[in-house]
């Protein structure tokens, strides 16, 4: 017993001795202004002095020179380096330097940095790099224990967290969305792994994705042929080219049926109905001080749709895809809480109780032909919705067509399941700190809320508009369900339907508007990446 307690007691001084020297290097590396000397040694079999630096500023910084300070006879050559590198945050470059190796080694030398903040661009003749001097000490390449641990410690995930607290806070909204998305079961399919990727890239130092690759919206493949990537940046690249957005609608048309639209084809102007959201949002993103090309990125999230929200933004304004696509998704869970008190504030007792006849059977004849003419019209109309809109119809006609059961089978369950992982971590994986945590988050935040309430209510009040000319009426509910949100918004129709009316069945008429949404949605992104982008 004795034993079992000494031994607890022991685990807990050393676990204790650990934390705190963790601190200690932690709030060391803090006190760093922007760089520290990590390792300077004289590396004798090519006469090099290599000497280490770390960026400990909180952002991305470009170097612009850098070099020993004092001149001595330990030198062979000018001790000045021209550089055009970036340096991420937590990032370190190693310098070689030419040494006489019959020198004597001065016991500190000054290190002098030339940087820009921010990433910024280098231009010729420009004077405002700033400077940093950090004084060194030439080691010999062996340290001691105490320094060792020291250096150990340094490195742990505990000293990287205490030196940004930006992190901590997305590691704790990470576990927010793990919550909502395992307890709550809001989306859970992708905002488990959206949640996961962003802990994943907020746990600093592990060096899975490095955002320096996908800096100013353009893929540096000269980083990556470096080997200078980690897992999710190679996975994030199907986000950036676009390949998981287009192979998640496919599996999507795969499970997606349009019979309800054939059969009553005036759904399709409650399904356009709804995207008026999405303009008027960009309007409000114009007036918050958003350029052109986000405030369309921000107005797609009116769509409903999360592949459709991903594709846009990944080629508008990448650098606000992790905040995008996790309002998208956020909201896409929330559509049962946000549309139900729209739709009832809109619409009468009596209005919500209008009962509709039965659809028309759909021939098979008629589903085949559907996918194939609505593509060539986009085609007509919108050549940049194609990738999206044919996608949606290639897997819809995979099922449709009775010949391809197997390939309909794979993409409804194995490829859909696949790509959802893939794209969940690595949108997840771009909501870094100093990304995400922003005024531009919060209003991104708020629109995504008025985008999803316009679609809401035009779809509601185009069906009441056009209950003014028709002798059947419809009921203004499965307006609603002209947001893309497959099938939930259609959902929420049936269930305020059943409010008023149990029994009342509005399910596949809501679908009709509700399928119409998903190809208006990828026809607004068309729109918007034609003309912004």
């Amino acid at each position: 017993m004795k034993r079992k307690i000494l031994f607890s007691l022991m685990t807990v001084v050393l676990c204790a001795a650990f934390l705190c020297m963790s601190c200690v290097s932690a709030f060391a590396a803090t006190a760093q202004s922007v760089f520290e000397v990590t390792g300077a040694v004289i590396e004798e079999s090519d006469n090099q002095l290599c000497v280490t630096i770390k960026n400990t500023s909180s952002g991305a910084l470009k170097l612009y020179q850098a070099g020993i300070g004092k001149q001595s006879n330990l030198f062979n050559s000018y001790t000045a380096i021209q550089c055009d590198e970036s340096l991420g945050q937590g990032e370190e470059l190693t310098f070689k330097f030419s040494v006489n190796p019959d020198a004597e080694v001065p016991e500190q030398l000054p290190f002098v940095i030339y940087y820009l903040e921010d990433d910024g661009v280098i231009v010729v003749g420009d004077t405002s790099p700033k400077v940093a001097t950090v004084n060194f000490t030439v080691s010999s390449g062996t340290a001691s224990p105490l320094d060792k641990i020291i250096n150990f410690a340094s490195e742990t995930g505990v000293a990287y967290l205490l030196g940004n607290w930006k992190a901590i806070v997305m590691v704790l909204i990470s576990f927010v969305l793990m919550y909502l998305a395992i307890v709550k079961k809001f989306e859970p399919l992708l905002l488990l792994p959206i949640a996961f990727g962003m802990l994943l890239t907020n746990l600093l130092g592990s060096g899975i994705f490095n955002e320096a690759i996908f800096a100013n919206g353009h893929v540096h493949w000269d980083l990556i042929a470096a080997g200078d990537f980690g897992l999710i940046d190679i996975l994030y690249l199907g986000v950036k080219l676009g390949v998981y957005p287009c192979l998640i609608f496919i599996g999507v048309g795969a499970m997606t049926d349009f019979g309800p639209l054939i059969a009553n084809p005036k759904s399709l102007l409650l399904g356009a109905a709804a995207q008026v959201g999405i303009f008027a949002t960009y309007i409000g993103a114009r007036l918050l001080g958003f350029t052109a090309a986000q405030a369309g990125s921000i107005g797609i999230i009116g769509g409903a749709d999360g592949p459709t929200a991903i594709f846009t933004t990944s080629i508008l304004a990448p650098e606000l895809l992790g905040p995008i696509a996790v309002a998208a998704y956020s909201y896409m869970a929330l559509v049962p809480v946000i549309q139900p008190p729209i739709m009832k504030l809109l619409t009468t007792k009596k209005e919500r109780t209008i009962r509709m006849d039965a659809l028309r059977p759909v021939s098979k004849t008629e589903k085949i032909i559907f996918p194939i003419c609505v593509t060539v019209l986009v085609w007509l109309i919108v050549p940049s919705a194609v990738p999206l809109v044919g996608c949606l119809m290639l897997g819809n006609l995979i099922k449709e067509c009775g010949v391809t059961e197997r390939l309909s089978k794979t993409v409804q369950n194995e490829l859909m399941n696949i790509v959802t992982i893939f794209l969940g971590i690595s949108v997840g994986a771009t909501a870094t700190a100093d990304t995400f945590i922003s005024w531009n988050t919060i209003k991104i935040i708020v629109m995504g809320v008025v985008a999803f309430a316009f679609a809401t209510a035009c779809g509601v009040l185009l069906a009441k508009f056009m209950n003014l000319f028709l002798k059947k009426k419809i009921n203004p509910l499965i307006g609603s369900a002209g947001v893309s949100a497959v099938p939930m918004a259609a959902r929420v129709s049936q269930k305020v339907g059943q409010e008023s009316d149990p029994g009342n069945f509005l399910l596949m008429h809501a679908m009709g508007p509700n399928v119409a949404g998903v190809i208006g949605s990828a026809i607004a992104a068309g729109v918007l990446i034609a003309c912004l982008g």
